[in-house]
């Protein structure tokens, strides 16, 4: 798992039939769609602008250093060309294959691949339905016989099929279980998981699997769209997994878009716990990544281009308490203080007195000094109150032009 921990910040991709309607990848579901319905989106599906070079591109210059696409998302329609299905981008006026160039183009990046791939499949006629299926509501579809024995091996055959065509897969990302919630719901049983979890392990022995086929725990654990605190996932490595607006498939009217400095913020806090961050971009129908997404892409370029070694290899540093507003990354021998808000003059570090060998900015190597107040100044009475192994630094009272400013401290030898 050493690479998952030294990545620290990857790209989640949403993509399938629901970016043509482009009102959220549930649309199916929250609007009762039927198949009939449904169906206009696969006869128009035809993503004539898809460039997965241009995608792995924008990612690697964000400071991405693995991908996990939905290869089929709750509406059932995979990306890939699957022997079990002719529902499928092959099928589609496309007609191709839209998985195998996505992977190819982030692996000659030096990018670790994962597959997300839905548990629930609201297209599969053998799938019953249940609290969040399409046809809830629809007494007549509700009776009809299903087998999910039927729609497990389904399931286990696409599996398969994933994990045999297309190399080395480092993630498998399922999504997910939901036992107990109430109509139909489903879990271990329905996905035969153990065997599923087994299955996945044998044909990709070097892969991770995450936390959601109901068998108490997994590889590494994916909380969504909250910022996880400190020990709430039991020391088992996690990824925090975000979007940019609330919306993980392409939502046009949406524009509740989180700012780039939140996200920077957002990514810095999940290393500063010892996690990572998942960042979600939802294409749109003709497989571009829209003007918003990739604006705030290039900003945390940008800030990554400069800070990456805050970031990537870093993690949480046990001990050490930050001052207000701030978090600590810990890489090696070096920690680094991340200031989200901007002090006057100077900042107060408890515990690093005579800890720290030297301190700079890390967007340009510009030495930051150490507080020296004689005692017999007027000046030392600024200190009073302070715990003796206290380490103040001397800040510019003009803040740098960065997202957020990242102090790289040299630590001493223990």
């Amino acid at each position: 798992m050493s690479w998952f921990t030294e990545a620290r910040f990857g790209l989640f991709l949403h993509w399938g039939l629901y970016s043509l309607a482009a009102r959220h990848e549930w649309v199916k579901s929250y609007e009762r769609l039927d198949d009939e319905h449904y169906d206009r989106y696969f006869r128009h599906f035809d993503p004539d602008l898809y460039d997965p070079e241009a995608w792995a591109e924008e990612a690697a210059n964000a400071g991405m250093r693995y991908v996990v696409v939905t290869t089929k998302h709750h509406e059932g329609f995979c990306l890939w060309d699957s022997a079990l299905t002719d529902y499928k981008a092959t099928r589609t006026p496309y007609g191709r294959d839209l998985l195998a160039p996505l992977v190819e183009a982030f692996r000659r990046r030096g990018m670790r691949i994962g597959f997300y791939h839905s548990l629930l499949d609201w297209h599969h006629p053998e799938f019953p339905v249940d609290l969040y299926h399409p046809q809830r509501d629809d007494e007549e579809t509700r009776a009809a016989p299903r087998d999910v024995r039927k729609y497990a091996d389904y399931l286990h055959g696409q599996v398969r099929e994933l994990l045999t065509g297309y190399g080395p897969v480092d993630l498998m990302w399922f999504d997910f279980s939901y036992p107990g919630r109430g109509l139909g719901a489903k879990g271990r049983d329905e996905w035969r998981s153990r065997e599923l979890f087994d299955l996945v392990k044998e044909l990709q022995p070097g892969i991770m699997i995450n936390n959601r086929l109901d068998l108490g725990s997994g590889d590494f654990t994916t909380p969504e769209q909250v910022m996880p605190q400190g020990g709430t996932t039991g020391g088992v490595p996690w990824e925090s997994c975000q979007t940019l607006n609330g919306s993980w498939g392409h939502d046009r009217d949406n524009l509740d878009w989180k700012p780039a400095d939140l996200l920077i913020r957002m990514l810095v806090d999940n290393v500063s716990k010892g996690g990572n961050m998942l960042l979600n971009v939802g294409p749109d129908g003709r497989g571009r990544f829209g003007p918003r997404a990739v604006g705030r892409l290039r900003e945390i370029g940008d800030w990554m281009s400069l800070h990456s070694r805050s970031i990537h290899g870093a993690g949480a540093a046990p001990g050490l308490t930050p001052p207000p507003d701030c978090r600590y990354t810990l890489r090696g021998d070096r920690l680094y203080l991340h200031l989200f808000a901007w002090p006057l003059k100077h900042v107060h570090l408890d515990g690093l007195a005579g800890r720290v060998e030297y301190a700079q900015f890390l967007h340009d190597a510009s030495e930051v000094q150490p507080l020296r107040v004689d005692p017999a100044q007027p000046g030392h009475l600024y200190l009073r109150g302070l715990p003796e192994d206290t380490l103040t630094l001397q800040l510019p009272v003009t803040r740098p032009d960065v997202a957020v400013p990242v102090i790289e401290l040299f630590l001493r030898d223990a």
